[in-house]
């Protein structure tokens, strides 16, 4: 049942009182001279009206909530009608049972709008809060998405730190400082719902010449921007999932020579983005599932529900995604 304040529930049915009061007065206005005095007129419709409030309240607040609403159908259809039926006598009974059946067929109808209007704006209120436990869900679930991103992100760049000083790069003091930076960048990020594109771009290629370093020779980056980024905003941390997966399972899991290749390119207010990766002739087992690509394909379908479109090819010798998403659309309306 939609719960109310009882100042609000008195404020609806004193104004639903009133409104019924208006139209009986309207509509018997042109008989308006068959009654002795204004003052009769009146009052005779003030009764009218308590007698159709008092049935739709009684059917409102009772028959509904404590026999409809529990599908005790039979009770509560002989219920509604006996009162129906009961008011009609109480009403008509001095002018005998043509007026009674009259005004039975008057009360039933006069029940069956107000209980018409009733379900439909309980309808309403329900479809508004289901709406707004949606959304709420939504928050919910994204804020814990990008929640996962930033361990995700810094496990990933650690074991690329660990790796040089373990042969004790000179390098390796530089690429703390950077990975400092890159995540200065993503708890700023991931605190908005969207930053600016270029941006985004700007944190992917510095991890991508992060990763350049501690694979030295042996990987071969290509990252290549086409089109105008400039006003263009999307989530954050939405990329680097790809990226990190093509370092993780390609060039960072062989000593064999291999390839990534990013690129973007920018239609009008559609982003294309495209990752591919080799992949070494002997692949380890692992016994641990990625949550990166999982992660961000649960948030591009929350976030931008039939606005992208994701195709993942995994051959034996490379590993390919095309990403499109139309940056027009608004991603979360607060």
């Amino acid at each position: 049942m939609i719960k109310r304040s009882l100042k609000q529930t008195i404020h609806i049915n004193i104004g639903a009182f009133l409104l019924v009061f208006i139209l009986e007065i309207l509509s018997g206005w042109l008989n308006k001279d068959t009654f002795d005095t204004s003052y009769s007129f009146f009052l005779w419709n003030l009764n009218f009206s308590a007698y159709i409030m008092v049935i739709i309240w009684i059917n409102h607040f009772i028959f509904i909530p404590y026999f409809l609403d529990k599908r005790n159908y039979f009770f509560y259809g002989t219920l509604l009608i006996s009162s129906i039926l009961l008011a009609a006598y109480l009403k008509g009974n001095a002018k005998g049972w043509y007026q009674i059946s009259k005004l039975f067929f008057f009360f039933l109808y006069t029940t069956g709008t107000g209980m018409a209007v009733f379900l439909l704006r309980r309808n309403m209120i329900i479809q508004k809060e289901n709406v707004e436990k949606d959304k709420l869900q939504r928050e919910m679930e994204l804020n814990y998405l990008k929640e996962q991103v930033n361990p995700h992100f810094l496990f990933n760049s650690l074991n690329s730190i660990y790796a040089l000083s373990r042969i004790q790069s000179p390098e390796t003091s530089d690429l703390v400082m950077q990975l400092s930076e890159l995540m200065r960048h993503q708890l700023k990020s991931s605190k908005k719902d969207t930053v600016l594109l270029k941006e985004e771009l700007e944190f992917i290629e510095n991890y991508l010449l992060l990763e350049d370093k501690r694979l030295s020779k042996r990987c071969a980056i290509d990252f290549l921007i086409n089109g105008n980024i400039v006003d263009l905003r999307l989530a954050p941390m939405l990329l680097i999932p790809f990226v990190e997966n093509a370092v993780k399972h390609g060039a960072q899991s062989t000593n064999e020579q291999s390839n990534i290749d990013v690129s973007v390119t920018v239609k009008n207010t559609t982003l294309y983005f495209f990752v591919n990766n080799s992949k070494p002739t002997a692949i380890p087992v692992s016994k641990r599932k990625g949550m990166g690509l999982e992660n961000v394909k649960r948030r591009l379908n929350l976030l931008y529900p039939n606005s992208h479109s994701l195709e993942i090819s995994d051959t034996k010798k490379e590993f390919r995604v095309n990403l499109s998403i139309d940056l027009s659309i608004s991603i979360l309306k607060k």
